[in-house]
């Protein structure tokens, strides 16, 4: 557990780390971009059940983030600070909880009080870990790490030049009716709300 500067109380995840997968043949970058980049990667086949190994070989394309998180934050009356952000990748407007991308080298705990304040204006004076999850292991090695927020009091968002959002207070029963009804659709959102009133913390038996 850390204490920085400005008092806050922080317990430190784990920063994911890539390893080479198993007969890996190669690796290509097929596109490098500020956030993110694009991997080839050629792979040889696992062996069968038998043992022998089998022809040919795999190519599977990679999406590579540096890690996220995402803040739950709760007000002292136990209400749930939301974001309502346009996602252009998906063409919607979603209801979310604050989250944002780690910078290079920067701590995921300290990532989380930077984007509680941009996002919602909310300064917390204590973060706490949850979880970590892979979000779409599928194609893409994104790792996240959830916080929960709380002793929170507003400064102001301080949002980027190309952010628009929208925040909102409701009560977990109202959050729950969001799920509920499809109003909110955001897998990392509802995992972490879910995740922190079932008391699980993954990991951590």
């Amino acid at each position: 557990m850390n204490n920085s500067s400005d008092g806050s109380v922080y317990t430190t995840p784990t920063r994911h780390v890539v390893t080479d997968p198993e007969g890996l043949v190669s690796r290509e970058t097929t596109y490098r971009g500020a956030r993110l980049h694009l991997e080839r990667l050629v792979i040889k086949p696992p062996a069968g059940p038998n043992g022998r190994s089998r022809p040919g070989e795999l190519v599977r394309d990679v999406v590579r983030l540096a890690g996220a998180v995402v803040i739950l934050p709760i007000l002292d009356d136990g209400r749930i600070v939301l974001i309502r952000n346009l996602r252009h990748a998906v063409n919607r407007t979603l209801w979310e909880l604050p989250a944002g991308m780690l910078e290079p080298d920067e701590k995921p705990e300290t990532c989380a009080g930077r984007e509680l304040i941009e996002e919602t204006g909310y300064r917390s004076d204590r973060v706490e870990y949850l979880a970590s999850f892979y979000t779409t292991p599928g194609f893409c090695d994104e790792f996240m790490h959830a916080f929960v927020a709380s002793g929170l009091r507003f400064v102001g968002q301080q949002l980027e030049a190309d952010e628009d959002i929208e925040t909102a207070v409701r009560t977990p029963e109202e959050v729950h009716g969001m799920i509920a009804d499809g109003q909110l659709i955001d897998a990392k959102s509802i995992l972490t709300v879910l995740l922190y009133e079932s008391g699980i913390r993954p990991g951590r038996s």
